[in-house]
């Protein structure tokens, strides 16, 4: 039987980033494929698989992937728990394109995971693609000449460390942008539990100018439309509005006050 070459899938995520173009995206932390693909019908247009605070683990990563390939307008992207580059070699090889790691405090850091999303000699990657879906198991011609330039890194910010250091590590080559994270930043700040206290809000736009003058997309959270409208018009091209969990959660509470319910609706920020 005649072997079937597949074409390589482009990411067209990192095009976006690259060309500025407005992404609005959810978090995905119910650790679940039928879920996941529930949300993609809404039209968010990219949803982040969250493997660092959500249940999930390279197998719910890879069925994530699997389910939401279907959907090409709902872009995914995988968010790991640490810099371990034999968790980002799994990742990849089932076939997430799109990394999103947190804490990145200096760049040394940040040259260290773009290293483990490359293959030698720009990187560390190592090969397996006769069991990487990835590579469609060997079935992508030319897999190795290809997949580098569809790799795609977002570093997260989240501390004062990050924050002082945010110059140099935005500049680093394979750095494709840089994600603040308000919630662990206000933690870091003195400010835990408070993502929109003033001190945090004027830090994150300080840090989106100096993204933007480094040449890379900034990216941040906020589930407050009129904040997350200000950090837009401040430069930030691509965002996460709310979590699945919580909304899940919001409705269910919702349903359950209109018949008389004792839910409770208080809830810390995320």
């Amino acid at each position: 039987m005649r072997s079937v070459a597949m074409d390589m899938p482009i990411n067209q995520f990192k095009q976006k980033l690259y060309a500025r173009q407005r992404q609005i995206g959810l978090f995905l932390g119910l650790g679940d494929a039928y879920a996941a693909e529930v949300v993609a019908t809404a039209g968010f247009d990219w949803l982040l698989i969250d493997g660092e605070h959500g249940p999930n683990d390279v197998r719910s990563i890879r069925d994530q992937l699997q389910v939401l390939a279907a959907y090409p307008a709902q872009q995914a992207v995988v968010r790991l728990a640490d810099h371990n580059p034999a968790t980002i070699k799994r990742v990849l090889d089932v076939g997430a394109q799109t990394l999103m790691i947190p804490m990145v405090e200096t760049a040394a850091q940040a040259a260290a995971l773009v290293r483990a999303t490359r293959y030698p000699p720009q990187g560390i990657r190592g090969v397996g693609t006769a069991m990487a879906r990835a590579a469609r198991w060997n079935a992508v011609a030319d897999y190795f000449a290809q997949a580098d330039a569809q790799m795609c890194l977002i570093v997260q910010i989240e501390s004062v460390s990050g924050l002082a250091n945010l110059a140099e590590i935005a500049t680093v080559d394979g750095v494709d942008a840089v994600f603040i994270g308000p919630s662990d930043l206000a933690a870091s700040m003195g400010h835990l539990g408070q993502p929109s206290h003033p001190d945090v809000q004027q830090a994150v736009a300080q840090a989106i100018q100096t993204i933007a003058q480094a040449g890379k997309a900034a990216g941040v959270f906020s589930a407050d439309p009129q904040v997350a409208q200000a950090y837009e018009r401040l430069g930030a091209s691509f965002m996460l509005v709310g979590v699945d969990t919580l909304l899940l959660r919001q409705a269910a509470a919702s349903l359950m006050a209109k018949f008389g319910g004792a839910a409770q609706n208080n809830m810390a920020p995320y």
